[in-house]
């Protein structure tokens, strides 16, 4: 049985844990409110560049001469997954379930004989998914020295992605990332990017528009394609932000609330110890003296 001394000890370093932990809670509800605000504003946008492109893909996308964005290689073989994960952990399960939603993607494909290939931006998914797929790692993007995100780290990473598109190394890619609900629900996600997943209008819906385009369709999607291809991996990082922090001010709520919980236990542990050893102690003393007399 441990020592007062030990259980002292012990308690000690429960309560140091959990003022670290209490700290980091506070720390995750502060920048969670700004990147929520991040993420939400950037859904607009994202949502309204996609109405856009569909709009004029509906016209252009049967033509001979639509973008390979937008038309696709022809063929199916080769997938390539962009998959965006945190850089840090203490954040529940965040990484692990847009990690295990890759794995059954990628899983899935190999089993229909597909080639899959693995672009990682952040540094969690990647530790966990060289375990399995090394091999099929092509590309890892570390975000850890960023300290805000901007529309160029977006940039940066479509491009990344454009130039092994050009060189027909893939054919479909699908970006996975959480999408921020609440505090408590963060959803892992997978959006088909390239080609680009042009959605049929409800059967029901009121027709469209029809626009005049000036220059014609297929050179702006030559344009907007590859803007939008940024445009959707800056959403999904912030998303992605948003989601871990939130994820983190869960996560530490809750260990918090657990090392409370091991410091009442120890506690009362070392009370009664500690009142039991008095005891003995006293119990020998009157022993001792009875002896005496």
């Amino acid at each position: 049985m441990a020592s007062l001394k030990d259980m002292r000890v012990r308690i000690a370093s429960t309560k140091a844990t959990q003022k670290i932990t209490k700290a980091m809670q506070m720390v995750a509800a502060s920048k969670l409110r700004r990147a929520q605000t991040a993420a939400e504003a950037a859904r607009p946008y994202a949502e309204k560049m996609d109405a856009v492109i569909s709009n004029i893909a509906a016209a252009a996308a049967s033509s001979p001469g639509a973008p390979a964005l937008l038309a696709g290689t022809g063929r199916d073989q080769v997938h390539l997954l962009l998959v965006c994960t945190g850089e840090r952990g203490l954040c529940g399960a965040f990484n692990s379930a847009i990690v295990r939603l890759v794995r059954e993607r990628a899983l899935s494909l190999m089993g229909q004989g597909k080639d899959v290939k693995i672009f990682c931006v952040g540094r969690k998914g990647y530790d966990q998914l060289r375990r399995t797929f090394d091999k099929q790692i092509i590309e890892h993007v570390d975000l850890r020295g960023v300290r805000q995100l901007g529309f160029v780290n977006a940039e940066d990473i479509a491009k990344k992605i454009l130039v092994r598109f050009e060189a027909g190394e893939f054919d479909v890619c699908t970006l996975f990332y959480s999408r921020f609900k609440s505090v408590i629900a963060q959803l892992p996600t997978a959006q088909q990017v390239i080609p680009l997943v042009v959605e049929e209008p409800a059967a029901n819906a009121r027709p469209s528009i029809a626009y005049e385009y000036e220059p014609e369709e297929d050179e702006i999607l030559t344009r907007l394609l590859p803007r939008n291809l940024a445009v959707q991996i800056f959403r999904a990082l912030l998303e992605n932000n948003a989601s871990f922090y939130g994820a983190q001010m869960s996560a530490m709520d809750n260990a918090t609330r657990n090392a409370g919980e091991m410091i009442r236990k120890q506690t009362l542990v070392y009370n009664r110890t500690r009142q039991a050893q008095i005891t003995k102690e006293l119990i020998e003393i009157i022993s001792g003296a009875e002896a005496a007399v």
